[in-house]
């Protein structure tokens, strides 16, 4: 067993290595040697994501980081005796650095405490590879991921907050149908859960969405739906008839698309 980190890469610039312009820099520290090498043929088709260093133990995580500049570590909850420990000393040594917990199998108050320690996003080890790709370049780019469980159990943290501070209706009109489609994020709902409750497309329920985040000033589904509960945006609101809804082809021609951000 190796007793440093790893480094990966050296810099040459060769097709599928990672290193376009904006390429996110990430460190693999995992126990288990196929995953890591799985991982790495993975990325190395990805021209966006660069494999700078990686490590199979927490020691070895530690000078991966005190080594590599990195701006994502994906890292195994299970390499720390204490995970949440873990974490915070983890961010205290790479504060620019976004941290992705991999588990074996997520659980509610372990969730918890590893987003309030700080964590970006928490994946589990049997993640589709799309999947993971997805969440290292959305955490990379400064949002969180969550899974709608995730969401569901960070909603209900937030509601059993009896003394939680509830802060003035905002001057901002919402129609129904934007109503609505907040609504289901709060429930936690997928694009395309949503787009069947209201009979239209997923393209049409992220363009909806994109317009609400700037209404109200947030950026991912998480903040919506903690506004939501802060404001009580929703304590009042009525459900509008689906069936009254413009339809899908409609609502394309009426809202221009943009790129997707949604997460």
């Amino acid at each position: 067993m190796a007793s440093s980190a790893v480094k990966l890469h050296d810099g040459a610039g060769t097709p599928g290595d990672g290193t376009g312009e904006n390429a996110v820099r990430l460190i693999v520290a995992d126990s288990q040697t196929i995953f890591r090498v799985g991982l790495r043929k993975i990325f190395a088709v990805e021209d966006d994501i660069r494999v700078v260093g990686q490590a199979e133990t927490y020691g070895q995580a530690l000078s991966a980081i005190s080594k590599f500049n990195a701006d994502v570590i994906l890292f195994e909850a299970a390499l720390a005796g204490n995970p949440a420990e873990a974490i915070s000393e983890l961010l205290r040594r790479a504060p620019n650095s976004k941290l992705i917990i991999v588990t074996a199998d997520a659980h509610e108050e372990e969730t918890l405490e590893f987003f309030r320690r700080g964590a970006h996003g928490i994946v589990e080890r049997a993640v589709e590879p799309e999947t993971l790709i997805d969440c290292i370049h959305k955490v990379g780019q400064g949002e969180l991921w969550l899974d709608p469980q995730a969401v569901r159990w960070v909603l209900k943290a937030y509601r059993s907050q009896t003394t939680r501070p509830v802060g003035p209706v905002p001057n901002v009109h919402l129609t129904q149908k934007e109503l609505l489609i907040v609504s289901c994020v709060a429930q936690g709902m997928k694009n395309k859960e949503i787009a069947q409750r209201v009979n239209t497309t997923e393209q049409v329920v992220k363009n909806y969405l994109r317009k609400v985040y700037d209404k109200l000033g947030v950026s991912d589904r998480l903040e919506l739906a903690l506004y939501c509960l802060h404001h009580r945006l929703l304590d009042n609101s009525e459900n509008p008839s689906v069936s009254a809804e413009p339809t899908a082809e409609s609502e394309a021609s009426a809202i221009p698309a943009e790129p997707e951000k949604v997460s």
